[in-house]
C-alpha cells in the first residue's frame, strides 16, 4: 500500500516508522529542511502519562481570571477577530465538567500509557537515544488548596493502574535533592514513578534516519497545497513538487491540519495554543533537577536533559503568531529560579516557541474520517511527545484494517458529531 504522510514533526515521523516498518510504500512531506523542527523542536522533554489530563476542567473558568491576573501567569489571551479561536474557547469551556473532564481523562490517560510503552520498545529495537531518563514526573504544589484538588485525578490513576504516590515537602526533596536549596513555599507533590523524559528533536531526526533505511522518502522542503478529491475520496496532494497520489493519506500538521482538510468539507476542532521554552546548561548538578517538575502554580514543565534543563510553559491564545515576548521569558526564569536557583544558567538559555495543536476536549483526533482514503493523526496539544508512538501505531494499525490494542472509539473525529 501506498501511504503519503502530511507533516514531519514526531507524530508524522512516527506514524512513517510503523508504516514503513510493516512494509508499506511511505512518502512523508515536510515543508521544512528536515523533521522535527517546529513544535517537536523544543517542547518541556517529558513523556508524562501519568500527568495526561485535558486542560477543560471544571475548576478552569474560576481559574482563568485569575491566571489572566498574575504577572507571571500561565495564560495569556491576545483577543483578535478570529471566529476560530472564540468557538475553540467557547467549546473548550463547555467540556469544563466533571463528567466531561472524567470522560476525557480516561479517553487520554490508556492513549498515554500505551504510547509510552511503544516509545521505550521502539527505542530499544532502533537503539536510539536521545537524552532519555526514567526517573519519573513531580508535580508539586505550593498550596494545600492545590493538593485538595488531586482527588478526583487519583481515583483515575488507580482505575487505570497508573502508579503514583503523594508527597509532603520532605518527600518531594526526597525524589528532586535540588529543591533543598529553594526558599520558595511547597507543601507536596503527586509523584509518578513511571514517566519519562527525553529529547523529542532527537528522537524524531534519529527515527527519520531508521524509517528511510526501511524504504520511507522525505520529502523536505516540500509544501503541501491542498487535496485533490473526487467527492467521495482523496485522489491525491498537491505540493510544491507536483501532484502525488497515494492509496492512504494522513494528516499530520498539528496545528495547520484544519486548513488542509476544510476545502473538503472538514470541521477539525484544533486550534493553536502557543507554548514558550527555555533551553540552558546545568549549572551545579547538585542543585538540578533530575527529572521533570511540574510547578501547578505556573504550570511549567521543568526537565532535565542530560548536561541541559529545558523549561517549558505559558499558554497563549495569539492565533500563528510566532513572536518571542520578553515577558514570557520572565516567566519561565521566574518559577525555575524559584526552585533551583543555582541550577542551571537562564542567562546562556536558548529561547523558543511552538504552536501546540489542542482539542477544545483534550484527547487527540486520530483515526479515519468521512472523506475516503483521508486519515488524521493530530490535535495533541501538550502531549505529542507522550502520546506520539501510541497514535502512530494506531494511524497505522487502522490504515491496515487491525483493529488496535487499546479502545480507539473516543479518539476519532467522530466524537464531535
Amino acid at each position: 500500500m501506498r501511504v503519503l504522510i502530511i507533516g514531519g514533526g514526531v507524530i508524522g515521523v512516527t506514524t512513517a516508522y510503523y508504516l514503513a516498518k510493516a512494509g508499506h510504500e511511505v512518502e512523508l512531506v515536510e515543508r521544512r529542511d528536515g523533521p522535527g523542527l517546529e513544535t517537536s523542536y523544543a517542547n518541556a522533554g517529558q513523556i508524562s502519562p501519568g500527568y495526561a489530563s485535558p486542560w477543560a476542567a471544571p475548576d478552569v473558568p474560576a481559574k482563568v481570571v485569575k491566571w489572566l491576573l498574575m504577572t507571571h501567569g500561565p495564560l495569556v489571551i491576545r483577543p483578535r477577530p478570529d471566529p476560530a479561536m472564540w468557538d475553540w474557547l467557547f467549546r473548550m469551556l463547555r467540556n469544563c465538567t466533571a463528567l466531561r473532564y472524567a470522560k476525557n481523562k480516561a479517553r487520554m490517560t490508556p492513549l498515554a500509557e500505551y504510547s509510552r510503552d511503544c516509545l521505550r520498545s521502539l527505542a530499544a529495537d532502533c537503539g536510539i537515544e536521545f537524552d532519555t531518563g526514567r526517573r519519573g514526573t513531580l508535580q508539586l504544589f505550593r498550596t494545600q488548596q492545590q493538593i485538595d484538588t488531586i482527588n478526583h485525578d487519583v481515583e483515575i490513576l488507580r482505575h487505570f493502574n497508573v502508579k503514583f504516590e503523594v508527597l509532603d515537602r520532605n518527600g518531594c526533596i526526597g525524589a528532586e535533592p535540588g529543591l533543598a536549596d529553594t526558599k520558595a513555599n511547597f507543601v507536596g507533590g503527586l509523584r509518578l514513578p513511571d514517566d519519562d523524559t527525553g529529547d523529542c528533536n532527537l528522537f524524531t531526526t534519529a527515527l527519520a534516519e531508521h524509517a528511510a533505511a526501511l524504504g520511507a522518502r522525505f520529502s523536505y522542503s516540500t509544501v503541501f497545497f491542498e487535496f485533490a478529491s473526487d467527492g467521495r475520496m482523496v485522489t491525491g496532494a498537491h505540493t510544491s513538487r507536483g501532484f502525488l497520489s497515494a492509496d492512504a493519506y494522513v494528516v499530520a500538521l498539528g496545528s495547520y491540519s484544519p486548513n488542509a482538510v476544510r476545502e473538503l468539507g472538514l470541521d477539525l476542532p484544533v486550534y493553536p495554543v502557543k507554548g514558550y521554552s527555555l533551553t540552558m546548561p546545568v549549572n551545579d548538578a547538585t542543585s538540578a533537577p533530575i527529572s521533570t517538575i511540574m510547578d501547578e502554580t505556573y504550570k511549567t514543565a521543568i526537565t532535565r536533559l542530560g548536561d541541559r534543563i529545558r523549561v517549558g510553559g505559558t499558554a497563549e491564545l495569539a492565533g500563528f503568531d510566532l513572536q518571542l515576548r520578553q515577558s514570557r521569558r520572565d516567566a519561565l526564569e521566574r518559577s525555575f529560579l524559584d526552585l533551583f536557583p543555582r541550577g542551571g544558567k537562564p542567562e546562556k538559555a536558548s529561547f523558543w516557541c511552538g504552536l501546540r495543536p489542542m482539542t477544545p476536549d483534550g484527547p487527540p483526533i486520530i483515526g479515519e474520517t468521512p472523506i475516503q482514503r483521508l486519515y488524521l493523526n493530530t490535535g495533541h496539544g501538550t502531549l505529542g511527545w507522550t502520546m506520539a508512538c501510541g497514535s502512530a501505531r494506531i494511524t497505522a494499525d487502522l490504515i491496515e484494517g487491525k483493529s488496535p490494542e487499546i479502545d480507539v472509539a473516543g479518539l476519532k473525529l467522530a466524537r464531535f458529531n
